[in-house]
């Protein structure tokens, strides 16, 4: 099987692949287990230190990371750019974190002196995906590796030079061999390596679909996995807001990284007394946004990544068109090579269009107007994701009170949803499970151990011994 990469903007290939052997496979496990046996000795502070110099990497390296991630899925150049740097934060802040998160701590309390440890599990498997090809192998990594885990990513089959790339990174940083490797798979290879029993979790990021198979693979093989899947995300637009702010931080909530972001706003919910305002506003935003070459600096909206993802996006949009939604701006009537769209504002959504319904992973606002702020909750709620979400509002008390009630793992008031190395990271109901990021997020691939102590240890008779200390077979 051959991985090829070809240019969203131009159609060209850039580069073609040999998929990893199975022997490869085979070679680069057996090494990751060695690794991990050493790795997993070494104390926190020198594993942070790597960290903290893969950090200084990334940033060394950010003219060319970016270039090759532009090149390859479509991101416009300044986008990639600041993604390579914040690739780079997560490594300094884990890099300075990670001993305070991964420190035993005491329980107070009882005859027995007890403690709470946090130990690595062993090999990860991270399954990545494109539309971030550094973000989200960082959000990862970092966290995994300083708590004393070893990994193998499986990134997605379309960015195969910048899944190479970042191996390098680790090599260059001074990373063990075998602490962080590649495999150039495609997807039905996934199933062997999870299942292999020196691969002890699995990390993906990705749609609802592929979420659902790698989880039920690591479900059968008693894996730990953590999930960061799709999202719908409403952005609630209330009465009180300031139209101007909302609509021009709209604009950039739906079309950065061309509308291809799991974050993205993606239903506007907008209350029917500022409706008019808000979507003039945010139509006039969205029209002046630049469509062109990646590259170019005054471009503001790149390609999507692929041919098969435009046409899936027609076909929400033109479905949900059919059903009475109106078109306000925007189309897919590009002239000429690449995989662009015309950044879109749908007005007249109802919940039955299928831009409400799924996830639209492109530059496609749906805009729902409601009565007031109880129904925006409800028709906010109203998805199988929950991702993040987005409240406007002049009035900060209810914006933290609307928040409260929004089904979704992350709710940013009066600002759209962004990463932040210091939260937790992850969704409601079909978004997924289990959280990326913070002191959460280091723990997650750590297996959580008590060691209790009689300080005391002379021999007592029984009878006279806490009830604590008595063992019962369960």
């Amino acid at each position: 099987m051959t991985l090829i990469a070809t240019n969203p903007a131009t159609g060209a290939e850039l580069a073609r692949f040999e998929e990893t052997s199975s022997e490869e496979v085979e070679a680069r496990l057996a090494k990751a287990q060695d690794a991990f046996v050493e790795w997993r000795a070494r104390p926190v502070a020198e594993r942070a230190a790597l960290v903290a110099k893969l950090g200084g990497v990334l940033r060394a390296n950010q003219d060319e990371l970016a270039r090759l991630a532009t090149l390859e899925m479509g991101k416009i150049l300044k986008e990639s750019a600041g993604e390579v740097e914040k690739s780079a934060l997560f490594c300094d802040y884990f890099a300075e974190k990670a001993e305070q998160f991964l420190a035993p701590h005491r329980i107070e309390g009882g005859q027995l002196e007890n403690w709470v440890r946090y130990e690595p599990l062993g090999i990860v498997l991270a399954v990545m995906p494109w539309n971030f090809p550094y973000v989200q192998v960082f959000r990862f990594a970092p966290p995994a590796l300083v708590a004393g885990n070893v990994a193998v990513l499986k990134h997605a089959s379309n960015v195969p030079q910048c899944a190479l790339k970042i191996e390098s990174l680790f090599e260059e940083a001074g990373f063990p061999e075998g602490v962080f490797q590649t495999l150039l798979v495609e997807p039905p290879a996934v199933e062997g390596v999870l299942s292999d029993p020196r691969v002890q979790g699995v990390a993906l990021t990705g749609s609802e679909a592929a979420g659902s198979k790698v989880a039920a693979i690591a479900g059968r093989e008693l894996k730990t996995s953590v999930m960061e899947l799709g999202g719908s995300d409403p952005f609630i637009v209330l009465e009180d807001a300031d139209i101007a702010h909302a609509a021009a931080e709209g604009c950039r909530a739906r079309n950065i990284n061309a509308g291809q972001a799991c974050i993205a706003a993606k239903r506007f919910i907008v209350v029917e007394s500022v409706a008019d305002a808000f979507e003039e506003a945010f139509a006039a935003e969205v029209s002046r946004l630049r469509v062109g070459d990646p590259l170019d600096p005054e471009t503001d909206v790149g390609p999507l990544a692929r041919q098969d993802l435009v046409d899936n996006l027609e076909e929400q949009v033109d479905d949900s068109l059919a059903d009475g939604a109106v078109l306000r701006t925007g189309g897919f009537d590009w002239e000429g090579d690449g995989a662009f769209v015309r950044p879109i504002v749908l007005t007249g959504v109802t919940p039955d269009m299928r831009v409400f319904r799924e996830e639209t992973f492109g530059p496609v606002a749906a805009v729902v107007r409601v009565p007031d702020e109880a129904a925006a909750i409800a028709v906010a709620n109203d998805s199988d994701y929950g991702l993040g979400a987005s409240v406007f509002t002049r009035d900060v008390e209810r914006g933290r009170r609307v928040a409260e009630q929004i089904e979704a793992g992350m709710v940013f008031v009066n600002a759209i949803v962004v990463s932040d190395p210091r939260l937790p990271f992850g969704g409601f109901k079909r978004s997924g499970y289990g959280r990326e990021l913070g002191e959460w997020g280091i723990r997650e691939f750590t297996e959580v151990k008590s060691i209790a102590v009689v300080a005391s240890p002379e021999r007592e008779p029984a009878d006279a011994r806490p009830a604590e200390a008595v063992t019962v077979n369960e």
